[in-house]
């Protein structure tokens, strides 16, 4: 299989490309040249082609082996990065994705020439094994640094390639011919509301009811009330709940029960907490239409902050841990035929997968697991990059913590009994055994991260070396190595990753996988699957010092190092390089430690859902006036809608809410505040009451299941090395500040309404009042012809008092409520003339509450 293939360059106008500078011409050129010679090589003359190949390595072999000065070798590598930064540029003005991939094949080239020039260099003149302290960590820092160098070789292999894939359109099939499907749900104790909301949006998916079953697969016998209710909300609902009398082998033992009770030809896999977009199998079926085709995998996407988002408080302006994973990564391997099935959200044929005994148990990630073992048969997967879930991401690191433990403990165990890399019984090409082995091997990272953190400390508290000759000559070879790394990943990584956060994220889990790994090596057979925790809330600031224990001790220990630096100035003027450039590395890694420790220090939740930020059609309904509105965020508990002119309502009104496919949701609800904005639109907050079963059932499907396409399919922010450090060191004194939320401004309706106030203590007389604002709980009159004696009394003694509304002049008939005084203003150099805010006494609300609602309606 070629790694390239040729594609010939985007048309450009002659105008355009006769104004490009002459060198730009001539590289791109080269560029879509070049490729397409090693394409046609490779395809026509292969044994030319590798003998090609060979020669062009031994060609390189000087360049990779030379050491010049110091200052040469800084020149070189300078210009090395020069061109790297010269070429990431260009890449960014290319709108043709072909071109860009050649780009990035360059820069692939450049890196890895340069990495290897490193990697000599370090081997043969950098090993420090005087005395068996040094020898230790210096051979444990290069074994580190091997693996680093072995992972970025992995990756550029799985991103030489990035497949966009579209869908297959179902609607030149007959219906009769679709196949049918079942929706698995498995669930264990997870909250019954969570799965509801899965199990509804799965029934409401668009395919025909003959062809498709929902499933709700519980393995939770040891909570007999919670089954009690799920089995009543399947019911409810719709959907068929099955059991089973034992929970062997977890989340694939529930599956594999229900496999072999159910018929259906293909079979779609949800997380109880995963709730799919109603498209959901019309943009996936299609796919099956190739009888190879045995798996289609589709992002996970999670609509709640994940840890690192809430805790360091980064607002979305940071791509969360998977998307690199899903947006990149999978889609890369998806080139080589060796995207892998990841859990949920996924469709599979039932037939392959019993043809390979079911999933696989004997790991605890038996998704990967499964999916190798279909690669192997030599059946094929599909990696759709289209989010059709929205799902709940843990939502305190220690959950997170468990979850991601899990993960790297599947990884190892796969590694360890599958072998995927050398494993001659598993019938895969080279290509998908390199993506296994990168997958498999990849939560790995902790040793390396915590000999990144080591190896400066040491040298600063002990003077143990771990790099020989430490100084500038290394740097001159590793800051190329490095640099041109980081340029080479911006391209396929510069929406999905930003820079430093990698090593925050590994840093934050280092000790945690280190473990893991290390034992799911010695042991396979270790350990056992745990259920993520979701659907908790933070309600306080609180520091999990438990999942950053030895995190925090090593920030104090690289902390108190840098006390040292002076020390060795003085005593060792000679080591002033190396002194330097580990107290560099080490105030570096402090950072990010910081970083890391900061992900556990829990930020509490405010709100009582998640806001999503979808822009969804609303229209506002008051009596019988109507406003249209569009929502700036929403949840299950309220919305943000803009409007372009201010409403005359009330505090309470009505608000409907329309879905990106048409499904709509009617709900009662409460402005909290409202304001206009600097582009003369109006901003309205509103809360949702009194909500029915139903209606919180159709605001979920308008919310999760009637979109089209979630707003964080695209992200248009890109990479800025610098900035990314920034916000990083920013994160340390950001996640202190004390959370304000907005506070509530009360907004009730206009109006004009002559009225008249009566109380005990003024006999039989009653005094005329302007009714001129008016909402559910209050109202504000103005009141004249009234002595001070009296304005003094309702100040003090706030009674309760008679309103009669006339809804017109003559009205025969008019209103009569029961108000209390909250407040009295005089109006200035207007002794007989006061502003009165009264509101409706609460324990009137049932006799009350319907003659208010009519006559906030009649009333203009």
């Amino acid at each position: 299989m070629s790694m390239v293939r040729a594609i010939a360059p985007a048309a450009t106008p002659a105008s355009e490309q006769a104004r490009d500078p002459l060198a730009k011409r001539i590289l791109l050129r080269l560029v879509n040249g070049i490729p397409h010679f090693f394409e046609t090589a490779f395809h026509r003359h292969r044994y030319v082609f590798l003998v090609l190949l060979s020669a062009l390595l031994w060609l390189a072999t000087p360049m990779i082996t030379a050491r010049p000065g110091i200052w040469q070798q800084g020149v070189f590598g300078l210009s090395l990065v020069l061109l790297g930064n010269w070429l990431v540029r260009l890449e960014e003005q290319q709108e043709d994705s072909a071109l860009s991939e050649r780009l990035h094949l360059v820069l692939v080239t450049l890196s890895g020439l340069t990495t290897l020039r490193y990697f000599y260099y370090r081997t043969f003149y950098t090993l420090s094994l005087n005395g068996w302290l040094n020898a230790a960590f210096s051979v444990l820092l290069y074994a580190a640094e091997m693996y680093a160098i072995l992972t970025l070789f992995l990756a550029y292999f799985q991103t030489l390639r990035i497949r966009q894939r579209q869908p297959i359109d179902l609607s030149t099939v007959p219906q009769t011919q679709w196949p049918s499907v079942d929706v698995y749900i498995p669930t264990y104790n997870e909250d019954v509301e969570i799965v509801r909301k899965t199990a509804i949006a799965a029934l409401a998916i668009d395919y025909p009811a003959d062809k498709k079953c929902v499933y709700v697969l519980d393995d939770g016998r040891k909570y007999p009330e919670r089954r009690a209710e799920l089995q009543a909300m399947c019911d409810e609902v719709g959907a068929i709940m099955l059991v089973r009398d034992n929970n062997d082998h977890a989340k694939a033992g529930n599956i594999n029960t229900a496999l072999e009770k159910t018929h259906g030809d293909l079979v779609l896999i949800l997380d109880c907490d995963h709730i799919p977009a109603r498209c959901f199998l019309k943009e996936t079926v299609g796919f099956f239409l190739k009888p190879k085709v045995a798996l289609v995998q589709t992002p996970h996407w999670f609509y709640n902050p994940d840890p690192f988002e809430r805790n360091l408080l980064t607002r979305g302006q940071i791509p969360v841990g998977n998307e690199l994973f899903y947006k990149v990564l999978q889609k890369g391997n998806d080139h080589w035929n060796a995207a892998f099935f990841c859990g949920s959200a996924a469709v599979v044929r039932r037939e392959y997968i019993l043809e390979i005994g079911g999933i696989a148990t004997e790991t605890v990630t038996e998704d990967c697991h499964t999916a190798l073992r279909l690669h192997s048969l030599g059946y094929q997967s599909v990696y759709y990059d289209k989010i059709m879930v929205a799902g709940l991401a843990p939502e305190k690191f220690s959950s997170y913590v468990g979850q991601q433990v899990r993960w790297a403990r599947g990884m190892a165990q796969i590694l360890r009994l599958e072998n995927p890399l050398f494993n001659r019984k598993l019938k895969l090409t080279l290509a998908q055994r390199l993506c296994y082995f990168s997958a498999t091997s990849h939560f790995f990272f902790g040793f390396p991260r915590l000999m990144y953190v080591v190896a400066p400390m040491i040298y600063l508290l002990l003077g143990i070396s771990s790099v020989r000759g430490l100084g500038l000559e290394t740097m001159a070879y590793a800051l190329p190595h490095i640099l041109l790394s980081m340029q080479t990943n911006h391209i396929p990584y510069k929406h999905v990753r930003f820079s430093f956060w990698n090593e925050v994220y590994e840093f934050a889990m280092s000790f945690q996988a280190g473990i893991v790994t290390l034992l799911a090596l010695i042991n396979p057979r270790l350990g056992s699957f745990n259920v993520t925790d979701k659907g908790l809330t933070v309600t306080e600031r609180n520091f999990d010092f438990e999942s950053v224990r030895y995190l925090v001790y090593l920030s104090a220990i690289a902390a108190a190092s840098l006390l040292a630096i002076p020390f060795w100035l003085v005593i060792s003027p000679q080591d002033m390089q190396a002194v330097l450039i580990n107290a560099i590395w080490n105030v570096f890694n402090l950072f990010l430690l910081l970083a890391a420790c900061l992900v556990a220090f829990e930020q509490p939740q405010l709100r009582d859902a998640h806001r999503l930020p979808r822009r969804i059609a609303a229209i506002i309904h008051s009596g019988d006036q109507q406003w249209a509105a569009t929502t700036q965020n929403v949840s299950e508990s309220g919305a943000l809608l803009l409007l372009d002119e201010w409403p005359n309502v009330p505090d309470e009104i009505r608000v409907e809410l329309i879905g990106d496919y048409g499904a709509r949701v009617l709900l009662d609800a409460k402005i909290i505040r409202a304001k206009a904005t600097s582009s003369l639109q109006v901003q309205v907050a509103v809360q949702f009451i009194h909500l029915s079963r139903t209606q919180t059932d159709d605001l979920v499907l308008v919310l999760y299941s009637d979109v089209k396409e979630w707003y964080s399919q695209k992200r248009e922010q890109r990479d800025n090395p610098v900035d990314s450090f920034k916000f990083i060191a920013a994160s340390i004194g950001r996640v202190f500040r004390e959370f304000r939320p907005e506070s509530s401004v009360a907004v009730r309706k206009q109006v004009q309404a002559a009225s008249y106030l009566f109380w005990e203590g003024w006999g039989d007389i009653s005094y005329p009042a302007t009714l001129t604002e008016m909402g559910m709980r209050d109202l504000r009159l103005e009141i004249e012809a009234m002595d001070l004696e009296s304005i003094e009394a309702l100040q003090i003694s706030q009674p309760l008092l008679s309103l009669l509304v006339l809804r017109q002049p003559d009205d025969p008939e008019p209103q009569s409520l029961v108000v209390q005084v909250m407040r009295v203003e005089v109006l200035a150099g207007l002794s007989d003339r006061a502003i009165l805010e009264l509101s409706f006494p609460p324990e009137l609300d049932r006799q009350q509450k319907d003659k208010i609602r009519r006559l906030l309606r009649s009333l203009n």
